[in-house]
């Protein structure tokens, strides 16, 4: 099954973790003057496989939580976006979810994130094996997953069933250097996980990353498209982006809004994305889609929670001006 194909079917099993989110309320109140907290869904993976359904597609995840309130938590919201979450399996003893707690402001912005004996990594082969990936379009993943054993092994070996399946694998690179013991282990696998890859999205710094430099990472994304991915998404941030697919670069803008926080655009951008294609969409309109769903999320307090619907990025683009220049 090709790429666009497989994103066409619009019904995607997304592999990696889900976390509880908290954050301040009311929106610009730093964590250490906060009275209130609210609580939502959060993990790139599960915002990913949250946002494809809001946007009206299909997702499963697999992962593992903490088999305890966070972890059933966790599987009650997916559930509540309407994930499936069949392979969402929790792991006892002293093994814990994934907690973040971050704030609803651009300065000073503030994130701390909890991974210590993080129970998504120990998903195994068994959890991945579990999965007919036949069943599905296309195969998502976001690069904590390799960040430590046996999660590694176990997304790699999905990897490989997935492609005996016949079906695309699309990587967001999602360098978090929290979660892995040396810069040095994290180029090294995710330049590996990218080489596997149909469709690979990251930022400048990510491609940067995984080329030794960031002066270097333009290339790196251009040589991704030349030997191995079909498409190839280089975000810049403010300044847009440069998409490589079939031998062209397509460079588009943002759509520029009030933001409230700089985290969960990279999520909301792929579920955009990818959905905009199995809609019909351009290449190009598909980008810009993904675009908007990502200022979306900014400009609202919460990760899966702020992610745009169907009508909510309808209305979002019938009511704003328009993207940059490229």
């Amino acid at each position: 099954m090709g790429l666009i194909e497989g994103i066409k079917a619009n019904n995607f099993v997304v592999i990696g973790r889900v976390g509880m989110d908290l954050y301040p309320d009311p929106p610009g109140v730093a964590i250490e003057d906060a009275q209130m907290l609210e609580v939502g869904m959060g993990g790139s993976s599960a915002n990913i496989a949250a946002g494809i359904c809001k946007l009206g597609g299909k997702s499963a995840l697999v992962t593992r939580v903490s088999d305890d309130a966070v972890g059933r938590y966790c599987v009650q919201q997916l559930k509540n976006y309407g994930v499936n979450a069949d392979h969402v399996t929790p792991v006892a003893g002293e093994f814990r979810n994934s907690t973040a707690i971050y704030e609803s402001r651009v300065q000073d912005h503030q994130s701390v994130i909890y991974r210590n004996g993080a129970a998504d990594f120990q998903m195994d082969i068994a959890d991945v094996e579990a999965v007919d990936y036949a069943k599905f379009g296309a195969l998502i993943t976001a690069g904590t997953v390799f960040a430590a054993e046996p999660s590694r092994a176990a997304t790699f070996h999905a990897f490989s069933l997935a492609k005996k399946a016949g079906v695309p694998i699309i990587f967001d690179v999602d360098y978090r250097p929290y979660s892995w013991p040396s810069p040095q282990v994290a180029s090294e696998v995710l330049s590996r996980a990218a080489a596997e890859c149909d469709m690979i999205v990251g930022n400048d710094e990510e491609f940067g990353f995984m080329a030794g430099s960031i002066d270097k990472g333009l290339a790196k994304a251009r040589e991704l498209s030349e030997t191995s991915a079909a498409i190839v998404v280089y975000k810049m941030g403010p300044e847009g982006a440069i998409t490589f697919a079939n031998g062209e670069e397509i460079r588009t803008g943002i759509y520029p809004v009030d933001a409230l926080k700089p985290t969960g655009a990279g999520d909301s951008f792929m579920a955009g994305f990818v959905t905009s294609i199995a809609d019909g969409h351009d290449l190009k309109t598909a980008i810009l889609r993904g675009s908007a769903c990502a200022s979306v999320t900014v400009s609202r307090a919460g990760c899966a929670p702020a992610m745009a619907d169907t009508k909510t990025l309808e209305t979002f683009l019938a009511e704003h001006p328009g993207p940059t220049a490229a």
